[in-house]
């Protein structure tokens, strides 16, 4: 059961455990759409394409592709602030009591082997695991919310710091939203597809030195407890992303920000790896 998804070069695309890559509209013969906004809008029939590709030519392999965002134009992405308690006492701040929530604007949204403009001195990085939202809805329980949840893949939630805290409240939405600042991918994956949805192994690199290692079990909000959040104070839509927190190891606790030149490598066990050149 269950599906690797991807946009290559605009178009929807299914994987392979060998990562081969599939047209998504070729492979059904025109029966599935070949935009990834609308291809997402129908998992049972991603699941039912996905259990042909044993028997189908592949179109090439992902490594080769062009990829883009695998959900390109949601309409809603959250970000979740001090969501690892590592993160928490790096930064000097309690545990959050309830979900810490900002908007991450769409139009930050980039392919996993996208380039990075860098638009100031205090860049930083942030690994995290991104929910993708299959059927919405309101008020959905926890114990309701996997059921609800259409795929799982890989995000960078760059910052910019001085931007964050130049006014007061901080701008976490503006500082976390700069253009290219949300690198995703290389895959959305349904959440069948991995180990343990919810104890997920998460690392970051900069230029090949490990900054942040940890498991999404040490969430302080699980997937559930967010979706069943978010859900009681506004409808979910499918394609909605939430950003769900980073571990400690970020540049700001240490005073080291990203460079023009640096290479981010991103990684989510069971999902796949995102590398981000800074320019």
């Amino acid at each position: 059961m269950g599906f690797r998804f991807a946009n290559v070069d605009g178009r929807a695309a299914l994987v392979d455990a060998d990562g081969r890559w599939y047209d998504l509209e070729r492979l059904t013969a025109g029966a599935s759409p070949a935009d990834p906004m609308a291809a997402l809008a129908d998992p049972e029939a991603l699941t039912a394409a996905d259990a042909g590709l044993t028997a189908a030519e592949a179109d090439g392999l992902l490594t080769d592709a062009r990829l883009g965002p695998p959900v390109p134009r949601p309409g809603k992405v959250f970000g979740i602030g001090i969501n690892y308690r590592s993160h928490a006492e790096e930064t000097g701040r309690d545990v959050p009591t309830v979900p810490v929530v900002f908007a991450k604007f769409p139009s930050c949204l980039t392919g996993p082997d996208a380039a990075v403009e860098l638009r100031s001195p205090t860049a930083d990085w942030e690994v995290e695991l991104v929910v993708a939202i299959g059927p919405g809805g309101r008020d959905i329980t926890a114990e309701r919310a996997w059921d609800h949840v259409l795929g799982l893949t890989v995000g960078q939630d760059i910052s910019d710091r001085a931007l964050q805290f130049a006014a007061t409240p901080a701008h976490f939405d503006l500082a976390k939203s700069r253009d290219g600042y949300g690198p995703i991918g290389p895959v959305l994956v349904s959440p069948d597809r991995v180990p343990d949805p919810g104890d997920l192994a998460l690392s970051c690199s900069v230029n090949g030195e490990v900054r942040q290692d940890d498991r999404t079990a040490n969430l302080v909000f699980g997937v559930p407890a967010l979706v069943e959040y978010l859900s009681a104070i506004l409808t979910l839509d499918t394609g909605d992303l939430i950003f769900t927190g980073t571990p400690s190891g970020v540049g700001a606790s240490t005073g080291t920000f990203l460079q023009p030149g640096d290479v981010i490598v991103s990684s989510v066990e069971g999902i796949g790896t995102i590398t981000t050149r800074c320019r």
